[in-house]
């Protein structure tokens, strides 16, 4: 397979000089420039073809390259060839840099010598440059005819200049690929089910293909993905692997996969991307981009930065990025982007390839089959997509933001107003018409299109007016909600028949929300940008659904593990005697807690309780303490950062000499991603069956599917709140000798709606109708377990 090089991308890295200098144009101008695009290229004649793709193989080292991009516009007659490449911004066309101005000329003059090659009998082909400032639709043409052999000079040029990274680059995938060749598994042998998997993973890169995998808890999922994906990779069935995860933990544990096969002899380039605000360094914070040292003159550092990173390290972590941006004096997150471009291997979070508003243009602006998808935990997508394509806007700053621009009065700030006050009165409109409806909310399938195209007027304004202002607090809010409304914009942009609009008054404020019901749409775009992907979980049950609502409904393949670890090693018990209804909770609170007690009595230990809310769990706190002062419980808080979380967990020891409770909540930072072996952990309950709270957004969310299958109960609040439930759970049996209680306190866990959706290996599950029962039934069971224990 042939390395594929975009033009842009090699125009830009070769000939990009000077400052990082952050795009302070509206950042509409993305969505305005399709637009614009369309606009101008249906005007021309039967003659003109758009969006033509071009592409030469160079060969350099012996491994050819692919230098390929799509000119905007080609017209062809009998005795003239012209390109034309068309650029949008809202900075006027006078105001751009010189370098912009190369960059762009660059690209137009590749796109020209690839034309050429393709049409021997033209010795010379006339480049347009066509420029829209997309504010005020101002455009700017260009023409300059160029002859073959100068062009044929100029690409020559380009890619002498590139030779040495693209010699680097086939040095670097044929060192890669000779140390996969001989990589070992890095285990003595497969656990249950894992050879299986990564079976059914290379097969999946092999056929180019979608699967969904459900692989329990010590299937080892991590592995069994990077490891098979690595010899496809060796295997030139795939160039680059982007492992995408929901949270940091599950990020250190790539890191610590990929370095596993690197102790074995694996030559890779493997890099993690960590937001932004995360890992630029303290010295630029609230420093404009011309002040930063870490920007003024990034590009003329970067290629050096660049040798020196790549020549040292193969695993690039946070840490690493950090220390060669400081031993060269450039800005650490521009410089892990650019960095990835020579990875095999993109440790990154979800958002960078399925966020409509931050994804990585440089990787997804179209498919690329040389890249493969690896999801992790993708049970947590369904809601962070639902997310990532629903905006809100409210009123409730624009008060105190018009206060600040009076009290600045000039010109400028007058102006700022102006644009302010067409945004208030279109939600006074909306909150009058509510008024006079007599209503606190309304919801309707339609896009809110007046107030869309007011922001949009508002969005294109601001790109000219927020580069003309001085620093200031002012500044920082007008920004803020600059960006509220861009991204409002964006995603009205997107609105389709999966929206709702919901506009809700509440404390004389009007908030207005656009909520994608059905992201699966959005996100089988995205997963098309790659030649397939896995998607995996250890809880992933009913399969169907995840396949339905992630994209997958009509062209992926499903996959299900047993769990490696044997099903008596933990006992299942449903308490039917047990109702958690909201309305049944204070009838009921007394037998919860004579449960929980009886739980820990059984045996000294360290215990989790789950509760489906923050108030359940400090009523049940307070009452359990009432009867039981003595027992040592600790408390998930709301917000609790890095340091609080390790020390809650740290306090769940081996050999413990008490016991411990830890009370905390369903979904929440200790429900999965944590890892409390043998003895740190013996018994969880689990109280109700953890429905997500009633609302009018869940509400429409149920309503969608019920008309698409009539499971909309089901997809809104059963589901989630399951998996939920089986992720708690799943804290207990982390290793094959492991061996504890999951206490299931509510009787809708017996009927045949929930058991339905318990994993094969909760197949001993047991009902129990009584408190005796049960503490019969978990003394018989560490009376076994004992019992075994003594006999190995």
């Amino acid at each position: 397979m042939a390395t594929r090089i975009g033009i842009r991308q090699l125009v830009e890295f070769v000939l990009r000089k000077g400052d990082l200098v952050e795009n302070k144009d509206s950042q509409n101008t993305a969505l305005a420039g399709a637009r614009i695009h369309r606009k101008l290229q249906g005007e021309h004649g039967i003659d003109y073809e758009s969006e033509v793709y071009l592409k030469k193989t160079v060969t350099m080292n012996d491994q050819d390259y692919v230098i390929s991009g799509r000119a905007d516009g080609v017209e062809t007659s009998d005795d003239s060839l012209l390109i034309e490449e068309i650029k949008t911004s809202d900075q006027a066309f006078e105001d751009i840099s010189d370098n912009t101005h190369d960059l762009y000329w660059g690209q137009v003059k590749v796109y020209g010598y690839l034309l050429l090659e393709d049409n021997p009998d033209f010795d010379e082909v006339t480049l347009e440059l066509t420029y829209v400032q997309a504010n005020k639709e101002k455009i700017t043409k260009t023409k300059k005819v160029f002859k073959r052999a100068e062009l044929t000079k100029f690409f020559k040029e380009l890619i002498k200049e590139y030779e040495y990274w693209l010699t680097l680059r086939a040095n670097l995938r044929h060192n890669r690929n000779e140390s996969i060749k001989k990589l070992p598994f890095p285990f003595s042998q497969f656990r249950t089910g894992q050879h299986e998997m990564a079976g059914a993973v290379y097969k999946t890169i092999s056929l180019q293909k979608r699967l969904f995998v459900e692989a329990p808890t010590g299937t080892g999922k991590t592995i069994s993905t990077m490891f098979p994906a690595i010899k496809a990779m060796g295997e030139d069935k795939i160039e680059r692997l982007f492992y995408l995860t929901a949270k940091q933990s599950t990020r250190h544990v790539a890191e610590d996969t990929v370095e596993l096969m690197e102790n074995d002899g694996l030559r890779i380039k493997c890099i993690t991307l960590t937001a932004k605000d995360k890992i630029r360094f303290p010295e630029e914070q609230n420093v404009d981009p011309e002040d930063n040292p870490f920007m003024i003159g990034y590009y003329d550092r970067l290629k050096p930065a660049l040798k020196d990173l790549l020549t040292h390290e193969d695993l690039i972590t946070r840490v690493v990025i950090e220390k060669y941006a400081m031993k060269h004096t450039i800005d650490p997150f521009e410089f892990s982007l650019d960095t990835s471009l020579f990875c095999d291997v993109i440790i990154c979070d979800y958002n960078y390839l399925f966020d409509p508003l931050v994804y990585l243009q440089r990787f997804f602006t179209e498919k690329k089959l040389e890249n493969f998808f690896l999801i992790d935990e993708v049970h947590n997508l369904v809601s962070r997509s639902r997310d990532m394509y629903s905006a809100q806007l409210s009123d409730s700053g624009i008060f105190n933001l018009l206060k600040q621009a009076r009290a600045i009065k000039t010109q400028s700030s007058e102006d700022f107003q102006k644009q302010v006050k067409k945004i208030r009165k279109e939600f006074n409109g909306i909150s009058k018409s509510l008024q006079e409806e007599q209503l606190t909310e309304q919801i309707t399938p339609e896009p809110p299109e007046q107030m869309l195209r007011v922001l949009r007027k508002f969005t294109d304004f601001m790109g000219d007016w927020m580069q003309q202002q001085k620093p200031s607090d002012f500044l920082d809010s007008a920004k803020d909600f600059f960006f509220d409304c861009l991204t409002f914009v964006k995603i009205g942009n997107l609105y389709d028949e999966s929206y709702q609009t919901r506009v809700v008054k509440e404390d004389k404020h009007v908030t207005i929300k656009q909520l994608c019901l059905d992201p699966s749409g959005f996100l089988n775009q995205s997963l098309n940008m790659g030649a397939g992907a896995v998607l995996f979980s250890a809880t992933l049950s009913p399969m169907d659904y995840y396949q339905n609502v992630l994209g997958g409904k009509d062209n992926s393949l499903a996959y299900q593990l047993p769990s490696p670890f044997p099903p008596k090693n933990q006992a299942i018990l449903v308490t039917q005697y047990i109702r958690t209804t909201y309305h049944e909770r204070e009838n009921s609170q007394s037998a919860i807690v004579a449960s929980l007690y009886a739980l820990i009595s059984a045996k000294k230990g360290n215990y989790l309780f789950f509760f489906p809310s923050y108030g359940y769990l400090q009523q049940i706190k307070e009452a359990f303490l009432a009867l039981h002062p003595k027992i040592k419980i600790v408390t998930q808080e709301n917000n609790m950062d890095n340091q609080a979380r390790v020390d809650f967990l740290n306090q769940f020891q081996k050999d413990p000499k008490e016991t411990l409770i830890g009370l905390c909540v369903l979904g929440g930072i200790f429900s999965e991603g944590i890892d409390l072996r043998g003895d740190r952990l013996i018994g969880v309950a689990i109280v109700s069956v953890g429905l997500p709270g009633l609302s009018a957004e869940n509400n429409l969310i149920r309503d969608y599917y019920d008309q698409d299958g009539g499971k909309g109960f089901a997809y809104a609040y059963q589901l989630p709140g399951m998996n939920n439930v089986l992720q708690a759970a799943g804290r207990l049996i982390r290793s094959s000798h492991d061996t504890g209680v999951i206490l299931l306190l509510d009787q809708r866990f017996a009927s045949s709606r929930y058991t339905e959706l318990f994993p094969p290996h909760w197949q001993y599950f047991k009902r129990v109708r009584s408190i005796d029962q049960l503490s019969n039934t978990i003394n018989n069971f560490w009376q076994i377990t004992e019992d075994k224990n003594n006999e190995d």
